[in-house]
């Protein structure tokens, strides 16, 4: 794959923020990233690092932008579907995928996301809209109990499940929103707290 030197480093910032936040930049990001005067010239070269097989260029979604990473699967071999459970409004203090919290399964390219996403969450409220995630936006979630400063997270906290960018200072830990009208949470000790799991994707249903 032969790309020329700005394609290739608008790929790598990709990788890297997938790799950093658990989501792909917005345009508005790269362009502010490069310094292109204008989105235009972001989706011209986002386009040709599709054509040329780099990301897939994913239409609706609020950060459709998936690094491919390469594997023997032929070229024109067909994505398998997997049927992900959609989670509405969590039962307090049940597990997040009981079966009274699914509102229904959509049929999703899971293997088009890095980490592979285990179920999707739909979302409630503003708290995350620099992130790029709006209320009732569709949070794809890959299932771990393990994320990084910096990554946006599925958290629990007592009985209320969150979405919010995880940080860590010192044996801090503090749950950001991406929304300058919502506080920073801080994880007090005594509290019952865990990672549900990693927003790896977005889909914007526009309800």
């Amino acid at each position: 794959m032969k790309l020329t030197r700005r394609q290739q480093e608008i790929l790598d910032f990709i990788h890297e923020r997938v790799a950093a936040n658990g989501l792909p930049p917005t345009r508005a990001e790269i362009v502010a990233q490069f310094g292109f005067r204008s989105p235009n010239a972001a989706q011209c070269h986002l386009k040709a690092l599709a054509e040329r097989g780099a990301i897939q260029l994913l239409p609706g979604r609020a950060r459709g932008l998936v690094p491919i990473e390469r594997s023997s699967t032929p070229r024109n071999a067909l994505p398998a579907s997997d049927r992900l459970p959609v989670i509405g409004r969590v039962t307090a203090g049940t597990p997040i995928l009981a079966v009274e919290n699914r509102e229904e399964e959509l049929l999703v390219d899971a293997g088009a996301f890095s980490p592979r996403p285990h179920y999707i969450l739909r979302v409630q409220g503003e708290s995350m809209i620099g992130a790029g995630i709006h209320d009732r936006d569709l949070l794809l979630v890959h299932k771990t109990p393990e994320a990084r400063s910096g990554q946006i997270v599925v958290a629990r906290i007592d009985d209320e499940v969150t979405v919010k960018r995880l940080r860590r200072r010192g044996r801090g830990i503090f749950l950001e929103a991406e929304n300058p009208a919502y506080p920073t949470l801080h994880v007090r000790p005594e509290q019952d707290f865990a990672i549900e799991g990693l927003g790896v994707g977005v889909i914007r249903r526009g309800l």
